[in-house]
């Protein structure tokens, strides 16, 4: 049997193959897949229709007018997939907006004379369909039982986490948002990591996209701490938008900003990536929920707690 081909459209897929020790057997990815360091080497299978500079605001609306119109957000390039001959192409269908669909994918391989590649495609809703995807993705690669070994070894990490906190006297109440103009709560399994981590989610719900929220609903609800990690933003570039929450005039009025419990993560590396890294996505919400019970050495580099003041936005 050949050595399998490998080209992974969707980040999180790309660290759930090098996670499974398939690495060296990746020959392309997407224009969003950055981790390990050695994938940035390889060439580069699909781009975006849409600009991702401006506001948080400008992109959404960028991404509706696309996606109003019935079409993917995301370009896949048939000329470099058949160039690149993989044997197995992973992508997802979970989210448009996250990553190249299957429909794309499957019309790109069309193109290819004679292609005959196996295509794989995840579907994290929920933190349970991320072990899923790791066994699916190791399934392709006829190696089952190296998922058995990875997804055993992530479970048992997390468990270990969720069994400390459940010995922390607190629960405070956290609002997840993820992503600031329009107001998005975190949902999927973000709701599910908030409580593994010690906390009570106040919006999202588990297994499902991610809701609208309104200022109305934080007002009300006024959560003991609020944590801002916005859809593929790094924290400098959610902090550019911040101004956007601190300029709303019901914002100094929230518990979470007068006890400066407000925190910001990198969104992009960690929390909207479905895979291996789910785990210090945890320990980061961990760190941040009981600094006192835990302390992993994300600070600074994952999170930061968000108490400076910024300009208000332009008029």
């Amino acid at each position: 049997m050949s050595e399998p081909r490998i080209v992974s459209l969707i980040a999180s897929a790309t660290e759930i193959v090098c996670a499974l020790g398939f690495g060296d057997r990746l020959v392309g990815r997407s224009h969003e897949c950055d981790y390990p360091e050695a994938v940035k080497d390889l060439p580069q299978c699909t781009r975006a229709k849409f600009r991702t500079d401006g506001t948080s605001y400008e992109i959404d609306q960028r991404v509706r007018a696309i996606v109003q119109e019935g079409l993917s957000v995301y370009r896949v390039d048939a000329s470099m997939l058949e160039r690149l001959r993989p044997t197995l192409i992973i992508t997802q269908d979970q989210c448009q907006v996250c990553a190249v669909s299957i429909n794309d994918v499957e019309e790109a391989v069309c193109e290819l004379t004679g292609s005959r590649s196996q295509i794989v495609s995840l579907k994290p809703n929920c933190l349970s369909d991320i072990w899923d995807d790791i066994r699916r993705v190791a399934e392709a690669l006829s190696a089952p039982e190296r998922a058995q070994a990875l997804v055993s070894q992530l479970r048992a990490r997390m468990d270990q986490i969720a069994e400390r906190a459940r010995q922390c006297r607190r629960r405070p109440s956290v609002a997840a948002i993820e992503w600031i103009d329009p107001l998005m709560a975190g949902g999927n399994w973000m709701p599910e990591l908030i409580s593994m981590a010690g906390g009570t989610s106040l919006f999202g719900q588990a297994g499902k996209h991610s809701p609208a929220m309104s200022w109305d609903d934080l007002v009300k609800h006024d959560p003991d701490m609020i944590f801002v990690v916005p859809c593929g933003f790094d924290m400098e570039r959610t902090l550019e938008d911040m101004k956007f929450l601190t300029a709303n005039p019901h914002w100094d009025e929230l518990k979470a900003v007068r006890l400066l419990n407000v925190f910001i993560a990198d969104g992009n590396q960690y929390f909207n990536r479905p895979g291996p890294r789910v785990v210090e996505s945890l320990e980061i919400l961990a760190e941040v929920i009981h600094p006192e019970e835990f302390r992993f050495g994300h600070q600074g580099r994952g999170w930061l707690r968000f108490d400076a003041p910024v300009p208000a936005p332009p008029a």
